[in-house]
């Protein structure tokens, strides 16, 4: 299906590896010019080229860290006014909350918040003008079902989604969309240091771990990054201008919930 937006300008945050990678593959195979960001040269540098390589598409790559002020900067210096925003940024690692300093607390509200709602700050004005606008923030979905040891991170990231679902009705109709992905179980770097960290609680190999993981979602496996990009990339299209302030979950069934 072509979804409408080739030539679109996209900005896609902690995009060198992982879920934002996928979703900077996928829009780049829809025709998108895509600006990659990773923290380190190696890995940035790595992810623009196998992207350019799979999809022909104008690629740019920027090292930086968009939770600071500089970092953004940076990512909106290589595209000033972009049609797409997706926003992802690593998460804290596990912690019981009772060891939690206050110092790390803000640092997990800033990673996985305030950062997204800054760089939305910097990007809606000219989308509205432009009556083109499409925001999803990729969030988790231990937002809607919460994960013990990750309760820094579920809780910044339903923040988010609370503070931003007003202003998504409130451009609505200048054809700006805000969502949110929640994913699940995915076969990431992340997923991986998770597992191996259980494994080492529990006493039992990481092959033992993830297998118990998987025992817990309906589908029997671990999702597939290009599976998150596509979804992505859809709510990102010319298609996509009905669905707003939403949260959609994409974990094999693993949520237990009718709504």
């Amino acid at each position: 299906m072509d979804l409408g937006i080739s030539g679109r300008r996209a900005i896609v945050c902690a995009s060198s590896r992982g879920l934002g990678r996928a979703c900077a593959e996928a829009l780049a195979r829809a025709g998108c010019h895509v600006v990659v960001n990773g923290r380190t040269r190696e890995t940035v540098d790595a992810a623009v080229a196998a992207i350019r390589a799979g999809s022909g598409a104008e690629v740019t790559g920027v090292v930086a860290d968009v939770s600071d002020r500089a970092g953004q900067q940076a990512v909106l210096a290589a595209c000033p006014e972009p049609d797409i925003l997706v926003t992802n940024n690593s998460g804290p690692p596990l912690r019981h909350f009772r060891t939690l300093t206050r110092e790390q607390m803000l640092e997990g509200v800033i990673a996985n918040m305030v950062t997204a709602i800054e760089l939305t700050q910097q990007v809606i004005d000219p989308m509205i003008r432009r009556k083109f606008g499409r925001i999803v923030n990729i969030t988790s979905g231990t937002v809607k079902m919460p994960l013990a040891g990750l309760d820094l991170s579920s809780g910044a990231r339903a923040g988010l989604t609370a503070f931003l679902a007003g202003i998504a009705r409130k451009v609505a109709a200048d054809n700006v969309t805000i969502n949110f992905i929640l994913p699940g179980a995915f076969d990431t770097d992340r997923l991986r240091s998770t597992i191996q960290t259980a494994a080492g609680a529990q006493g039992i190999t990481a092959e033992e771990a993830a297998a118990r993981r998987r025992a817990t979602i309906p589908a029997g496996r671990f999702g597939e990054p290009h599976e998150l990009g596509a979804l992505c990339a859809f709510l990102c299209s010319a298609h996509a201008g009905y669905i707003t302030g939403q949260s959609l979950l994409i974990d094999g069934g693993a949520y237990p919930g009718t709504f």
